[in-house]
């Protein structure tokens, strides 16, 4: 095989992690292949609790590396996406039954100053019989903590990533798998089949990278390599309900098995409760929620709350597959969320297989992966994406109501609910979506609150969306405020827009 036929460096797997690499090696200056047997984020990255933090809880198990890498994380990821990541105060009433006031207290403290925090605010006390946070709560909790931390969009963050390698000279390849792999002449000859006709193609590469997620230890397999190192399938899922109290706050409770659940105010008028954690040994594609997972997450926060949540209160459910490090540990809930690199040189090209992690230290997970293969690129550009904006998140100072503001003077014509989901979606890149458009009409036709053509256009032409779910559940959360008529009108216009361009 010639050089010329030769990139740098094939990617597997297009969730937080695969995009996260695939980014920093192109702005390192590597030519790069990225490759996803879905659509980007459609396994675990699309389906977590949607938090940058630092990880609370992972203080009782002694992780305060990684609490320590996550806690910094935390804010640079809020300085380099401001649009789709924002401060989220939790308040969190104190159980005594559970956990002693003293030992909250002092986990929290660590969590102020482990990482050093510039930009949140700080964890203060509540008296939950006056303080208006504590309304909601049942009267029998009387003391209450709040902490800092932040809300993502998660699959909005992988995508970014994605279009960011893109514009620096990835490819990005879709609904494309990855069926076999093996060295050959020095670097890897890599086959891989298109989903949507089933052609294949090979692409040569000098090292090759398996983020696949769920799927790392098939895609080993694929390769005809072995690991002493194995994945650990956790399951994780969450309920989608109406709002249930007032304010921007979100709540963390602590259930009985010592357990901690998130119940995040989502989407404006939504809840978001979860996670549980239960081992799986299924195929990840299979994963659905259990009606006990649905009782114990609504145990959970009937646990605290005045106003009782019922099954018939559902709006939604989701569940994903975490891919964690086997240590060793029993206990779900034990198991490290930390990220660990298995590095196989045996037969000379190398491959990186990518086992755990989390979303809020992707962007670390990648430095330290291109870092594992300098000596295979030694001309390769430093580590850049610590003070790098992601796409639509240069915003200047970070400061998103001064931009929000700077938009509506240019877009008079833009309703503010619209203008403030465009800023919060898009961030600078709004312009290209409005297209050139001066008036809601020019936006074409409407789908549902706040969802317009020329966004479904803009999706479909920059951001790698082919079907409805691609644009309603993953692109953006539209799907959770349409109704089943708009959904299918959508669908229809969306069929129709294919057939024609047949």
């Amino acid at each position: 095989m010639s050089e010329k036929d030769m990139v740098d460096l094939c990617v597997v797997g297009g969730g937080i992690n695969g995009a996260g690499i695939a980014r920093d090696a192109t702005g390192r200056g590597l030519s790069v292949v990225l490759c996803e047997k879905d659509d980007l984020a459609q396994g675990t990255s699309s389906r977590s609790g949607k938090l940058v933090h630092g990880g609370l809880r992972y203080l009782e198990y002694y992780e305060f590396r990684l609490v320590r890498e996550a806690l910094i994380e935390r804010e640079v990821l809020l300085n380099a996406a401001p649009h789709i990541i924002w401060p989220l105060r939790f308040v969190l009433p104190h159980s005594p039954g559970d956990r002693p006031a003293w030992l909250v207290r002092t986990g929290l403290f660590l969590y102020d100053h482990l990482g050093g925090r510039k930009k949140l605010p700080g964890t203060r006390s509540l008296d939950l019989r006056r303080n208006p946070e504590g309304a909601p709560i049942r009267d029998e909790y009387r003391k209450g903590f709040e902490y800092s931390d932040c809300w993502v969009d998660d699959a909005r963050l992988v995508v970014l990533n994605a279009v960011d390698a893109a514009r620096r000279g990835a490819e990005v390849l879709t609904r494309t798998a990855c069926i076999a792999a093996r060295r050959e002449g020095g670097a890897w000859r890599i086959e891989l089949r298109d989903a949507r006709n089933g052609s294949t193609r090979v692409v040569n590469a000098r090292a090759l990278v398996n983020a696949a997620g769920p799927w790392v230890s098939d895609v080993i397999g694929r390769a005809g390599a072995k690991s002493a190192r194995k994945v650990r399938l956790v399951k994780g899922s969450h309920l989608v309900t109406p709002k249930f109290w007032e304010g921007p706050h979100s709540y963390l409770v602590q259930n009985h098995d010592k357990r901690v659940i998130f119940i995040n105010a989502y989407e404006g008028d939504k809840a978001l409760i979860g996670t549980t954690d239960v081992p799986w040994d299924g195929a990840p594609e299979t994963v659905a929620i259990t009606n006990d997972e649905v009782d114990y997450l609504l145990s959970a926060v009937n646990r605290y709350f005045k106003h009782p949540l019922r099954k018939q209160d559902i709006v939604e459910t989701f569940s994903g597959v975490r891919p964690l490090y086997d240590d060793g540990k029993g206990n779900p809930s034990a198991v490290t969320r930390d990220y660990v690199f298995d590095l196989d040189e045996s037969g000379g090209a190398p491959l990186l297989n990518v086992f755990g992690g989390k979303i809020t230290t992707f962007r670390k997970l990648a430095e330290h992966a291109l870092q594992k293969l300098q000596p295979t690129f030694p001309k390769m550009g430093a580590d850049w994406t610590a003070s790098a904006a992601l796409p639509g998140g240069d915003i200047e100072g970070a400061d998103v109501p001064r931009f929000m503001a700077s938009l509506q003077k240019q877009h008079e014509w833009l309703p503010r609910d619209l203008l403030r989901y465009y800023t919060q979606t898009h961030g600078t890149l709004t312009a290209q979506v409005l297209g050139g458009a001066t008036s809601l009409a020019g936006l074409g036709q409407q789908f549902g609150p706040n969802f317009y053509e020329a966004e479904a256009r803009y999706l479909m032409a920059n951001e790698w969306a082919e079907s409805a779910d691609d644009m309603l559940t993953r692109r953006t959360k539209h799907g959770l405020h349409m109704s089943a008529a708009q959904k299918a009108a959508f669908e229809a216009w969306l069929d129709g827009l294919v057939r024609k361009s047949a």
